[in-house]
């Protein structure tokens, strides 16, 4: 199994429920799910930025092997740079196309 994961809102506990659902579908002891993404668009761009406190928290993700993707036009829209996300982030060109992309692969979507 595939979930996509749907990092939008500016609301910390939200944002926060978001990771937590990640770190359980990675510590999953099913062996059912295959693969992890968080795609990270509008708001929600601020918790993969360098300037979050819990950047430690993302990357531990990515070590972990979930795929972070972050919409090119957030960046854009909110004046930030790639260099402003964490490290191994992939930038996407538009966030809601890459959720519907991974949906057609098959990937559950979930956003709390």
């Amino acid at each position: 199994m595939k979930t996509v994961v749907h990092l939008v809102s500016a609301d910390e506990a939200e944002q926060q429920t978001a990771l937590n659902i990640v770190r359980n579908l990675v510590e999953d002891e099913s062996g059912t799910i295959d693969q992890v993404a968080v795609v990270a668009q509008a708001d929600g761009i601020e918790r993969v930025t360098t300037e979050e406190d819990e950047g430690e928290e993302v990357e531990n993700l990515l070590a972990d092997g979930v795929e972070f993707k972050a919409c090119s036009n957030t960046l854009q829209m909110k004046g930030l740079e790639e260099s402003d996300l964490v490290g191994g982030i992939e930038t996407v060109p538009e966030g809601a196309v890459e959720v519907t992309r991974l949906q057609t692969e098959g990937y559950a979507y979930i956003r709390p």
